[in-house]
């Protein structure tokens, strides 16, 4: 057994294993998700679930799941489980389960009266290829296995129903069959890698539901189609490999195949391997383009998002550049100086005022000299520092006083983007404290990259512009009477004192415009009320307007979403400041805030970091199940622990 296992009391208690889910990717766009027992709790989840180019490189769930069903002594059993109405499950398989273990890939053990075998699964790295192994370990004659495929042939934002325009026909391949049940997809190949009889017994299993999302106020029920069985009979130590992929694949090359794939994996043995690991199921790198995934099952590619978490998930990928493939392709879907908040090619999203200023962190984390960053980067740098002090969309501009100004009716412009019936949740209009730590950060990282590569002319036009936007941001912002930062200033200068993480970004970033004393006042507060064991809380409980809960349909979600809703990246700043104020004395508290994540791996996504937890204890996961700025924070946070503070144990 592993360092990540659950054993067969937990598994049959659905109350638990139902809201523990597994996610794997292929890091060129695809994943499979589901929880531990097989059981699909979202819409989003499925076995195979791949991008569509066809249909506007959209994700789309080909195959749901897979039934797996032993015949023995004239008896079948079902492993397999689903959810009709009324808390009706059929089959109930998962009270075969003896086990569940991910220490490299997800596998459970299974006992059928005197049958036991194990599954694993796993996607194989930049291909559409869905694999499972099953491994007889015990059977005292031979049995028989039957494989039903579920297929869903839709996209993972929507439900599909029992039609009579779905093409139900399939074709023979080798060792197995092919079906595309509507046109633009692309076929799904079903093969083994043994000789098996496909048995066609087309049928609609109607009216299959989804829990999650009936607690998320959407639609929850759809019907799936299985166009038959594979059958097969196994004796003990026979390995059958199963394969799922929207390529014909050569079933004599299955068992090598899986097995040099499980090879290259990073065993989750220990925090960090399963930190690293989560990480790189976020990469996607497809043609000259590699993205990384805000969050799954539902996020794509964010600009704000992947340079919040690239210098973190870098660090998963030693022997690659990641920072300049991802930075690269960022740089590539620059228009006018500003990063797209979203990565759709054909409608692209420019309205973020902090995820152009993120950038420059992530060039600050890449670890060039100054003079390299300047010859690769210089002229993308100048391009958006000229683009706020000219001025872009939904009015982001620098003012007179240096600082930059963002407000755009009905728009939040900033990353708390919560919008309810056109209304934005939390506002903050005017002068946002994070954006101006940003700003100025930017502006001193070009002037210094400048000098190292002797830019002049750069140098010459903006070297008075620091000492401004210094000023200018400690009269505005700062309070002397609170001890902290104002989140933002609205047009009439007047503060909204709110006691929220924002301001702690100031004092994590390389250029900082406060003393150690303003530093240190501000984040014994932010100690004080906002960090949990979980990340900081957006907003402090004794503040009006504070939700604890994140829950309910979609517009009770969103107006908790930064109203108290615990946020793990913000560990990251967080950490970084307390490490600037305190030094050593500080390890010790931020290592065991570090560490207190490792609870989180057998919660909601296994082996890796939620979205989102509740502000109020005991900070239920919520959200997406792994989230890509949760990650790289906390992975960037444990790495500076095991590097420069190593030595600083509890």
């Amino acid at each position: 057994m592993g360092y990540i296992k659950f054993d067969k009391a937990q598994v049959v208690n659905l109350e638990y294993s139902l809201s523990r889910e597994i996610l794997r990717t292929n890091r060129s766009g695809s994943y499979s998700c589901t929880t531990i027992v097989n059981c699909n709790t979202r819409k989003y989840h499925g076995l195979l679930v791949c991008p569509v180019d066809a249909l506007g490189g959209g994700r789309h769930v080909l195959l749901s799941s897979l039934d797996t069903t032993v015949v023995s002594n004239g008896q079948s059993f079902n492993t397999g489980i689903r959810k009709y109405h009324g808390d009706y499950y059929s089959p109930k398989g998962h009270k075969y389960i003896e086990d569940f273990d991910i220490q490299d890939i997800p596998g459970m053990t299974y006992r059928v009266g005197n049958v036991f075998f194990k599954q694993e699964r796993l996607l194989v790295h930049y291909e559409e290829q869905l694999m499972i192994r099953f491994t007889i370990l015990n059977s005292d004659e031979p049995v028989k296995l039957q494989l039903r495929p579920f297929l869903a042939f839709r996209s993972i934002h929507q439900l599909t129903h029992a039609n009579i325009w779905a093409n139900t026909r399939v074709e023979a391949v080798p060792n197995g069959i092919r079906i595309r049940m509507y046109d633009g997809f692309p076929y799904l190949y079903m093969q083994l890698s043994g000789k098996a009889e496909y048995v066609s017994v087309p049928d609609w299993y109607q009216g299959v539901e989804y829990t999650e999302e009936q607690k998320r106020g959407y639609e929850y029920s759809e019907d799936l189609f299985a166009p038959g069985f594979f059958e097969l009979t196994v004796r003990k130590g026979d390995v059958i490999v199963f394969s799922a992929s929207t390529n014909e694949e050569r079933p004599a090359g299955f068992k090598t195949k899986f097995t040099k794939t499980v090879s290259s994996k990073i065993p989750r043995s220990n925090f960090g391997n399963c930190l690293r690991n989560a990480a790189q199921q976020f990469i996607v790198k497809k043609g000259n383009d590699t993205n990384i995934m805000a969050g799954y099952p539902w996020f794509g590619s964010w600009g704000r998002d992947t340079f919040i978490a690239l210098p973190g998930l870098a660090l998963a990928r030693k022997s690659e550049d990641l920072n300049a493939a991802v930075l690269d392709t960022q740089v590539r879907r620059m228009k006018g100086g500003i990063f797209p908040d979203t990565s759709r090619n054909d409608n692209p999203a420019f309205h973020s005022a902090d995820a152009p200023l993120w950038f420059f962190h992530a060039l600050q984390s890449y670890g060039l000299e100054d003079r390299e960053t300047w010859k690769r980067y210089g002229n993308s740098m100048k391009n958006v520092l000229q683009a706020y002090r000219k001025g872009t969309s939904f009015g982001i501009h620098m003012k007179e006083n240096g600082l930059i100004y963002a407000d755009a009716p009905g728009r939040a412009l900033t990353w708390m983007d919560a919008v309810v019936n056109g209304i934005p949740v939390t506002q903050r209009n005017g002068y946002a404290v994070e954006i101006a730590a940003l700003w100025y950060n930017a502006v001193r990282y070009s002037l210094d990259c400048a000098r190292a590569a002797r830019d002049r002319a750069f140098i010459k036009e903006w070297e008075a512009l620091p000492e401004l936007i210094r000023t200018s941001f400690i009269e505005l912002f700062w309070d002397e009477e609170h001890g902290y930062l104002a989140d933002y200033v609205n047009d009439n200068e007047k503060r909204n004192m709110q006691v929220r993480p924002n301001m702690v970004i100031a004092t994590s970033l390389p250029y900082t415009m406060l003393n150690k004393d303003q530093m240190k006042s501000l984040l014994d507060i932010v100690n004080r009320v906002l960090v949990t064991p979980r990340g900081l809380r957006t907003l402090s409980p004794a503040e009006e307007g504070y939700c604890g809960i994140y829950c309910g349909n979609e517009e009770q979600r969103d107006k908790a979403y930064h109203q108290g809703t615990v946020w793990p990246w913000l560990i990251g700043p967080f950490c970084e400041g307390w490490l600037r104020v305190y030094g050593e004395g500080g390890v010790s508290r931020v290592r065991k805030l570090i560490t207190g994540f490792e609870e989180t791996l057998t919660e909601a996504g296994i082996s890796t970091i939620s979205e989102i937890y509740d502000g109020d204890p005991p900070h239920a996961p919520r959200g997406a199940i792994s989230q890509a700025s949760s990650v790289g924070e906390v992975l960037r946070i444990y790495n500076l622990l095991e590097t420069k503070y190593k030595e600083n144990k509890l």
